[in-house]
């Protein structure tokens, strides 16, 4: 890869890297027009060039090396499964006929490796008495040497064979899987079914991790030591970690009661698992996970098939009975935070470590759920909190959950100049506070490729968008565009249409996310027998586990609508790769957790997002404010750190009042204003506060 980057980049680069004080145009005029050409001449040849000396072919030279340099270390393969190139396949055939070596060689691999070591030892010597000329001229002591050795490596054949190593190895050696160039197809369908497992081998075996800071978070070196030496059984997890997913589950198990904030899509639940995992392989009995209804299915499957342990749903009508269970059996219960509320924990049982997924639900100290939480930590060994989003709004709401776990360390965050102190607020939550990105650690992820689609109302949907300001609602407003039902009349679904039928025809799979049922209703009769299903709030957790199964598992292209809400959180839909957001939502984070769904790892090929928007309208509005929000929570939770911890940090709650908003409601009711204004609509009655809301 980094030669063709080098035969493709114009020689004039090097007088970049040079700051221009090399004459190139000698060495261009004889014909060496790209880096890669220039490099592969050598400075001799380039010497020879009349009007180029000594020092200039020199300094070529020395400075296309140091371009291809800087272009290896930043260069990561990631395999094209569209264009399929012949080096990726070869590349995958061979991970391929590696991973079905070490599946052979695996359960014979203690035997052997003590029988290589056995005769590494005498090989040497054994070797010398094979050739009678070799013992000829060596004299008693090697001689000696020589005949003790080949009585050794006799005597180690004879007890290999004796015991069955020997045959095994033969065994093993017989059923090597071999490569076939006419299984091409199957290959890279292998690939996008195993993306993970692919992807996970070729990092391991080129050392590939990504950077050792990224990887650690950030923290500091005497925290990232300390995790470090903490040991980590897997013996009960049946899939490979992920380096920094393995700092991740000795971080939780090193500081006991933490937040692991990975970025959407890091694979926060095996994380989790990995914890668990450990403490139960070191006799620990009971486990507990709490979440929202709609991924307690999916934690359940990931207990049964990334684990070794069992799962123990407590959840609807067999909820109680299967708590008598897991009480009396142990293994890992999973239960929602409604479930939870009549569920207490048992004097009986020692829960090893509590996990609450989604955090962000308990972010309201006086919310009955946060209670329900609480009381369950209380009771735990352990408690790891999982969320890529926590914070939303206020920064004071993160130092909430804070205190759910480390309480003297929320006592250190007090209320300060939310505009000046965002290095001192992540310092101080460092040490209970864990977040890695994807572009940090997941270096062979595919592009997020964005793009907003600006289309203009036509006659139809306009009439609708004027009427829904008029009467000033907002919810009105934002789906107008669609109100019209048809391509022909609406600007906005004619654009998804478009998109739908070109990505279709790349064999493409489609997510299309829309916060309101009405609108994917419409998509739905639009799209009609393309549509393979669709997922609302309605829709029970098993359901929707098994719609999503089924959009993963159908051969070919499909597409799967999805209330943003229902669909953006927990469920994995990484078999798509375009993602259609019918219109901006309030929160940044709403989208970026939907679009990880898919942009997660195991995602073998680019996501393409569209963000669906007409100018001039409410979108536009929506769009500013989304802006200023995001910004803020890169400001101030996107990294994890721990330094010196200071005694004052802050609270950025005013900071929506500093911008001039001073609520949701009150930033719709000014979109409203400015809308009728812009409409001309003035005279006509304003929107009240139901309208509004």
């Amino acid at each position: 890869m980094v030669a063709e980057q080098l035969l493709a980049m114009p020689i004039g680069r090097i007088r970049e890297t040079t700051e221009g004080r090399l004459r190139l145009g000698p060495i261009e005029a004889a014909g060496y027009r790209t880096v890669g050409q220039a490099a592969a001449a050598g400075a001799r040849r380039l010497e020879a060039i009349p009007g180029v000396g000594a020092h200039t072919a020199t300094q070529v030279v020395a400075a296309a090396h140091q371009i291809r340099a800087a272009l290896t270390k930043a260069t990561r393969l990631r395999f094209d499964p569209d264009r399929q190139p012949s080096h990726h396949t070869a590349l995958l055939g061979a991970l391929s006929a590696y991973e079905g070596a070490e599946q052979v060689v695996a359960p014979i691999r203690e035997g052997i490796t003590g029988l290589a070591s056995e005769f590494d030892a005498v090989l040497e010597d054994a070797t010398r008495g094979a050739s009678r000329l070799k013992m000829l001229f060596s004299g008693r002591a090697r001689r000696d040497r020589a005949r003790l050795a080949v009585e050794q490596l006799s005597a180690g054949i004879s007890r290999a064979e004796a015991d069955g190593r020997i045959a095994a190895l033969h065994a093993a050696l017989a059923t090597l899987p071999a490569g076939d160039p006419n299984e091409q197809p199957a290959l890279w369908q292998d690939y996008r079914h195993r993306t993970v497992a692919y992807n996970g081998l070729l990092i391991e075996i080129a050392e590939l991790e990504p950077d050792q800071e990224a990887v650690e978070g950030f923290v500091p070196s005497e925290i990232a030591s300390a995790v470090h030496r903490h040991p980590l059984d897997t013996s009960l997890l049946t899939v490979s970690l992920r380096g920094y997913q393995a700092f991740g589950a000795k971080f939780a198990l090193t500081q006991d009661r933490v937040i692991v904030g990975d970025e959407m899509g890091l694979g926060k639940t095996v994380e989790a698992l990995a914890a668990i995992g450990h403490l139960h392989a070191q006799d620990a009995t009971h486990s507990f996970v709490v979440c929202p209804a709609s991924v307690v299915v999916n934690w359940t499957n990931e207990v049964r098939h990334k684990t070794r342990l069992r799962p123990h749903r407590l959840h609807g009508s067999e909820r109680e009975q299967s708590f008598k269970t897991w009480r009396r059996t142990g293994g890992v219960a999973v239960t929602t935070y409604d479930s939870l509320r009549s569920l207490d924990p048992p004097a009986d049982v020692t829960i090893a470590l509590l996990v609450v997924d989604e955090a962000h639900y308990v972010k309201n100290p006086d919310a009955q759920r946060t209670r329900h939480v609480r009381r369950w930590i209380a009771a735990a060994n352990r408690t790891l909190f999982l969320t890529g989003t926590p914070m939303e709004n206020r920064v004071d709401e993160f130092k909430t959950l804070i205190g759910h776990l480390q309480p003297a360390v929320a006592q250190r965050v007090r209320t300060v100049d939310g505009l000046l102190g965002a290095d001192r607020f992540r310092n101080l939550v460092a040490p209970v506070y864990l977040r890695r990105n994807q572009t940090d650690v997941l270096e062979e992820l595919p592009p997020r490729i964005q793009t907003d689609d600006w289309v203009e109302f036509v006659a139809d949907d306009f009439a609708a968008y004027r009427a829904a300001v008029a009467s000033g609602n907002f919810m009105s407003m934002r789906r107008a565009a669609y109100v019209s039902g048809s391509p022909d009349t609406s600007a906005r679904l004619r654009r998804l249409v478009e998109i739908v039928e070109e990505a279709l025809s790349n064999d493409r799979k489609i997510v299309v996310f829309s916060f309101f049922r009405d609108v994917l209703a419409t998509v739905g009769s639009t799209l009609g027998d393309a549509v393979a299903g669709t997922i609302t709030g309605s829709v029970n957790p098993a359901e929707r586990q098994r719609l999503v199964d089924k959009f993963t598992q159908q051969a070919g292209p499909g597409v799967l609508v999805s209330q943003i809400e229902a669909g953006g959180v927990g469920l994995n839909l990484q078999a798509a790769s375009v993602v259609i957001l019918t219109e901006p939502q309030w929160k940044s984070t709403t989208e970026d957790q939907a679009v990880a769904r898919c942009h997660r790892m195991g995602q073998a090929r680019p996501v393409e997002v569209h963000r669906l928007l007409v100018p001039d309208s409410v979108d536009e509005r929506m769009l500013e404010a989304l802006g200023r929000k995001a910004a803020l929570f890169d400001e101030y939770v996107r990294k994890s750190e721990l330094t010196q911890a200071s005694a004052v940090a802050v609270d950025v709650s005013d900071i929506p009042t500093v911008d001039g908003v001073a609520s949701q409601t009150e930033a719709e009711r000014r979109i409203i204003e400015v809308e009728r204004k812009r409409l001309g609509l003035d005279d006509q009655p304003g929107p009240t506060l139901a309208a509004v809301t």
